[in-house]
């Protein structure tokens, strides 16, 4: 046990001390993950609402789709990634590999079957009792809109949130587009894993620390959105 109280009194001093390599993965993966999640949300939002809202032919299975990616493999989504990105990939002339933007783009894929699925379940189960009872009321298909909207408010904040704790917690992405380069690419759980590897535990429990703060602030967050939506 010693190693471990050394290992967080230290993890404390580099944090307070403001050790430039534990905040440069620190910001870093604030970046990142604050990119990522602001696309997840203006791409996967809309398409959860869709998915929710209408009829159309093909919805069952685009519904199983969307679940099955809610289990897809980061390290995968990294090699598909890293497939399109390479200079040999489709997309190798913009120069992603190995830059936030890159890692953004996996990141995004990540998320975005969360808030799908999250949305169109929310807005499935409120316009399903909601819709009949606006109708008889003399409601037009916008106020039915626009009322689904507003029922699912909260909803939609939770997917955003739940997202983003999968986005800021996610090492497979981040380690094989970005690289792990320190001072650009390097994230909070892939120094984790670098500086424990070499035997840096200090440096890996001030990340974990910082991880866990957010992954608090995270879950937290759920809380309170989970206790609005159920109002």
């Amino acid at each position: 046990m010693g190693f471990i109280y050394e290992g967080l009194l230290k993890a404390f001093q580099l944090l307070f001390d403001g050790n430039p390599e534990t905040w440069s993965a620190v910001y870093i993966t604030l970046c990142v993950s604050s990119l990522s999640i602001f696309l997840t949300i203006l791409l996967g939002a809309p398409l959860g609402f869709v998915l929710g809202y209408y009829r159309f032919k093909g919805r069952e299975t685009l519904r199983m789709f969307t679940d099955t990616l809610l289990s897809f493999p980061t390290v995968v989504i990294g090699l598909l990634v890293y497939s399109l990105v390479s200079r040999q990939g489709p997309f190798g002339d913009y120069g992603l590999l190995f830059t936030l933007p890159g890692i953004a783009i996996g990141q995004v894929m990540l998320g975005m079957p969360i808030v799908v699925a999250m949305v169109a379940n929310a807005v499935e189960n409120a316009e399903s009792g909601m819709k009949e009872t606006l109708l008889t009321l003399g409601a037009d298909k916008f106020q039915v809109l626009w009322a689904t909207l507003w029922e699912t408010r909260y909803h939609l904040m939770l997917a955003g949130v739940a997202a983003y704790g999968r986005i800021v917690s996610e090492i497979g992405i981040s380690m094989m587009v970005g690289g792990n380069i320190k001072w650009h690419t390097r994230t909070i759980t892939t120094a984790i894993a670098l500086e424990t590897g070499k035997g840096e535990f200090a440096m890996g429990i001030a990340l974990g620390v910082v991880l866990l703060i957010i992954a608090f602030g995270v879950n937290f967050s759920v809380a309170k959105l989970k206790r609005r939506a159920g109002q």
